[in-house]
C-alpha cells in the first residue's frame, strides 16, 4: 500500500497536467500486453501494423518499460507545465544526468516481466546502457521520437480532447469539494480519508510529502492501472486513467435509424461520437466531414439543448448534455 499524508500546503499545491510523453510510454505496455488493455485493441492493431511496416526496433524501449511493474523513472519525468510539448519532454529525457540514468537502469534488474526467453538479451542491453550512458540515452530519445511520430501523434487530437475533458471535470470537482472531490472517483484503487491518500499497490511505502504537493496526470493508455512516481528528484505524481477512455476509439457511427431520421444522419452521428467530449477537428476526422460542417451542426444541436461547448485553454470542446444522453440511450 502506498500512503501519502497531505498538509494544507500540499493540498493547495495539487495541480493537473497531461503529458504526451506519458501517453507514449504507457502505450508501450499496451503493445506488449494488449489483453490487459482491451479498450485500446483498435489502436494496438493499427500500431503493430505500422511498426512492422517500417521495421522499428522497440527493444531498447521495452527494456525500460516492461509490461507490468517498474518503469525507469527518468523516462517519464513529471510534466512541469499543464500543457507540455513532446519536444520539450524529450529534451528533458535527453538531459538526464548520467548517474541517474545508470541508477534507474540498475533498478530494472529483477523487474523483468516480459517473455523469459527475452531476458538474456534484455540483461545484455542493461549492461550496455550502463557502460555507455551517453550513447544509449541519445539513441533512446531518437527511438522515442520516431515511435511518437508514427503511432501516437496521428491520434493526439483525439487523445488531447479526452485529457482536456478530464482536467476540466476534475478542476471543477476540486473547486466544488476540494481534494475529496478530486480523489473520490479517480480510480477504484485510490482512497482519500482525513487528508491521507492511499493507493493499493503491491509494495508498502509511506511518502513524506514535505509540502511538495502532487501532480495529477490523466493518461488514456494507463487504463486500467493507476501509477505512482514517488522518488527524488521529482515531484510526487499520480497517473490515472482519464474519464471516458472506454469511448476513445469509437468510430462515432450511428446505428439507430430512428435517431438519424429525427435529427439527420450527420447530427445523429455527432451525438454518437460525443459519448466523450471532443474538439471540432477530432469530430470532423471521425465523421469524414469538414470542420465547418461540424461547427454548423454543433450550433444546431447546441440550440436544441443537446450539446454544450466550453473553452479549455486554447481549445473548444463539445459535450453531450443529459438530455442528449437520454435521447441516445432511448434510440439504441
Amino acid at each position: 500500500m502506498f500512503e501519502a499524508r497531505f498538509t494544507a500546503h500540499d493540498v493547495s499545491h495539487l495541480r493537473f497536467a497531461f503529458s504526451p510523453l506519458w501517453e507514449t510510454i504507457a502505450s508501450l505496455r499496451v503493445l506488449q500486453a494488449p489483453g490487459r488493455h482491451a479498450v485500446h485493441l483498435p489502436w494496438a492493431t493499427e500500431a503493430r501494423a505500422a511498426i512492422q511496416a517500417v521495421g522499428h526496433d522497440l527493444s531498447l524501449l521495452f527494456a525500460l518499460v516492461p509490461p507490468t511493474g517498474y518503469i525507469a523513472d527518468f523516462i517519464t519525468p513529471p510534466p512541469t507545465t499543464p500543457l507540455p510539448d513532446i519536444a520539450d519532454e524529450l529534451a528533458t529525457v535527453a538531459a538526464t544526468p548520467h548517474e541517474l540514468f545508470i541508477h534507474n537502469v540498475r533498478e530494472m534488474d529483477g523487474f523483468h516481466t516480459g517473455n523469459p526467453a527475452d531476458l538474456p538479451r534484455t540483461e545484455a542491453m542493461w549492461v550496455a546502457m550502463i557502460a555507455e550512458p551517453e550513447r544509449h540515452l541519445a539513441e533512446l530519445v531518437d527511438v522515442l521520437r520516431a515511435y511518437w511520430e508514427l503511432v501516437i501523434e496521428p491520434h493526439w487530437p483525439r487523445l488531447r480532447a479526452l485529457l482536456d475533458a478530464d482536467v476540466l471535470y476534475r478542476s471543477r470537482e476540486l473547486a466544488r469539494a476540494g481534494a475529496h472531490g478530486v480523489f473520490t472517483d479517480l480510480h477504484p484503487d485510490v482512497r482519500w480519508d482525513s487528508a491521507v491518500l492511499t493507493v493499493a499497490k503491491k509494495y508498502c511505502k509511506a511518502l513524506a510529502m514535505e509540502g511538495r504537493g502532487m501532480v495529477l496526470v490523466p493518461c488514456a493508455f494507463a487504463w486500467p492501472s493507476v501509477l505512482v512516481m514517488d522518488e527524488e528528484p521529482w515531484q510526487p505524481t499520480l497517473i490515472y486513467p482519464a474519464r471516458g477512455v472506454a469511448t476513445l476509439w469509437e468510430t462515432g457511427e450511428c446505428t439507430s435509424s430512428g435517431l438519424a431520421g429525427a435529427l439527420g444522419r450527420t447530427r445523429a452521428e455527432l451525438l454518437s461520437a460525443l459519448a466523450g467530449p471532443a474538439a471540432t477537428g477530432e469530430l470532423a476526422t471521425r465523421l469524414g466531414v469538414t470542420a465547418g460542417a461540424v461547427s454548423q451542426h454543433i450550433g444546431v444541436l447546441r440550440g436544441a439543448g443537446l450539446v454544450v461547448t466550453q473553452r479549455v485553454g486554447r481549445r473548444t470542446v463539445h459535450a453531450r448534455t443529459a438530455l442528449a444522453d437520454a435521447l441516445v440511450a432511448a434510440a439504441t
